[in-house]
């Protein structure tokens, strides 16, 4: 069961990091894993067997989340963009009440009013540069682009596992957003059909993009740990700031979608709204 229940909080990370204005990393506060997702990734070979049990389902999830994203999700959000926006931000906010359980009985500093303004500042300036896609990514097979790749693999995982910070967001601006995410599904139909061609062509832009992921998200999150150890209540402070700007950074980039809502569709959007809230809340639990 608990296997599960951690293979679905890893499939809503997943999906979170496809999300331009998402933050899979804000997904990890909400349900309660971030700090423990964290050590296990920096404590990864000094407690192995403890934290390899811990990933596993996470990235099991996270993983089948990102396949099916790639095909789906684009469809969710194109025939129903203010109930599915309204799901994602009812999962971000369901992680406040536990967040605000750590800074609660204790002393607010100046310091942590800054805290909480600079990051909030910071989620809102980036949803503020908008959704324009940089010039498409040149992703032909060459040295120069696998350096490239594996580039873009480090800024992308640096940026998902920060919370308040979309790195799907990050890839749209650079140009990189929708040539990965159509490499991916273009990768899955070679495997199924058996397409070598397209098989080889395929690990040419994800092996190279994975392999930066990975490094990425070892360096960062051993940055992170030393933050949270160090300064741990400002690191808090700065975490409500993310989780109270995202769904202000969300409804900024997608206002196009919120005109025009009929009476129904803002009746769906509050059910999923709260869906959203509670399921995040359970899953932190």
């Amino acid at each position: 069961m608990q296997f599960l229940k951690d293979m679905c909080k890893g499939a809503v990370i997943g999906i979170a990091n496809i999300i331009p204005g998402v933050s899979g990393g804000t997904m990890a506060v909400s349900m309660g894993i971030y700090d423990r997702l964290i050590h296990c990734i920096t404590h990864l070979f000094k407690e192995f067997r403890k934290s390899i049990l811990f990933l596993i389902p996470i990235i099991l999830g996270a993983g089948i989340a990102l396949v099916a994203s790639a095909f789906g999700l684009e469809y969710l959000f194109d025939a129903y963009p203010v109930p599915t926006n309204l799901l994602f931000i009812g999962l971000i906010l369901g992680g406040l009440p536990a967040m605000c359980k750590k800074v609660k009985g204790r002393r607010v500093k100046a310091g942590h009013i800054a805290a909480f303004i600079v990051f909030f500042v910071l989620v809102a300036g980036l949803a503020l540069m908008g959704e324009k896609e940089g010039a498409a990514a040149d992703m032909s097979f060459s040295l120069l682009n696998v350096i490239k790749l594996f580039g873009v693999g480090m800024i992308a995982s640096a940026t998902m596992v920060i919370p308040g910070v979309s790195g799907s967001m990050i890839l749209l601006l650079i140009g990189y957003f929708h040539p990965i995410i159509e490499a991916i599904s273009s990768f899955i139909r070679a495997l199924v059909s058996f397409d070598m061609n397209g098989i080889l062509r395929g690990m040419g832009i994800l092996v190279p993009a994975g392999i930066g992921i990975i490094v990425g998200i070892f360096a960062i999150a051993k940055l992170i740990e030393i933050i949270f150890e160090k300064f741990p209540l400002y690191a808090f402070w700065a975490i409500i700031g993310l989780i109270v700007a995202s769904p202000v950074a969300i409804v900024l980039m997608k206002l196009a979608s919120f005109s025009g809502v009929t009476v129904l569709t803002a009746l769906v959007s509050v059910v999923t709204l709260a869906v959203g809230f509670f399921v995040s809340m359970k899953l932190g639990e």
